[in-house]
């Protein structure tokens, strides 16, 4: 964004090639910029000396929707989100058939039948287009309650676990060493007080607390909020108990 009205040509190397790169690229030259290699790891900007005003839709979100489906999956539910692009989130589409749902795709819209008990997978975090690190954390909340012991390896970012240590309180049994979470499934999770580290891990604990036994008490969700918008009134439109008691806490 700062390179588009820079002085000359601006190179940025071993850029990421996740399709919110690509889409910011597909504003800016619409607002007259002159950007390529958008997508690849090397893109070059040619500076202009203004952009001009547009309108643009951005495109879905695709961590938003493999929230929702990773939410279904654990609960065994059976949800329909329309208006994606399924492309974007094959990897969390192909390990969660692995975990034994089954998937409807029309054109832009995906439907989502889970089982009543998912099977355990392994999963390794890659830049894109592997398995989204953003994702990690929302798919191992749903393996807590899978049948057998699923493997996680955190291959991008460190410290990324914090919220395991929330899950076990809510008696998931996950024991973590390095970079790897060896998660063991129980049959079922129980509600407690727990707290927020970063919005994903935020995110994992509301899909567990929906899950759980009982009551659940999340802490710091202003995290959460930061990334998914009127996210317990969707909640609420799929039939979940959900409700903000003041601005920190769900």
């Amino acid at each position: 964004m700062a390179a588009c009205l820079a002085t000359g040509k601006t190179i940025i190397t071993n850029s990421a090639r996740e399709p919110e790169i690509v889409d910011l690229q597909n504003m800016l030259n619409k607002m007259g910029a002159k950007v390529k290699g958008a997508g690849t790891d090397v893109i070059e900007i040619e500076g202009v000396k203004k952009l001009k005003d547009v309108s643009y839709n951005i495109m879905p979100d695709r961590i938003e929707t493999g929230t929702f489906l990773c939410m279904a999956a654990m609960t065994g539910g059976n949800i329909k989100i329309k208006g994606i692009h399924t492309n974007h989130i094959t990897p969390v589409i192909h390990k969660l058939e692995e975990t034994g749902c089954k998937f409807k795709i029309e054109k832009n819209d995906i439907e989502i039948q889970a089982p009543k008990r998912l099977k355990a997978v392994d999963i390794k975090t890659m830049p894109y287009p592997g398995f989204p690190t953003d994702m990690q954390s929302i798919f191992a909340t749903a393996l807590t309650t899978a049948k057998g012991s699923s493997m996680i390896v955190e291959n991008l970012f460190e410290n990324r676990y914090k919220y395991t240590q929330e899950l076990i309180r809510m008696g998931a049994k996950i024991t973590i060493e390095g970079k790897t979470a060896v998660i063991k499934g129980v049959r079922k999770l129980y509600g407690a007080n727990v707290k927020a580290t970063d919005l994903r891990g935020g995110a994992a604990l509301v899909i567990a607390g929906i899950a759980a036994k009982g009551n659940t008490r999340i802490e710091n969700i202003e995290y959460i909020l930061r990334g998914y918008d009127k996210f317990d009134q969707k909640l609420r439109n799929l039939g979940v108990d959900i409700k903000i008691v003041n601005e920190s806490r769900i």
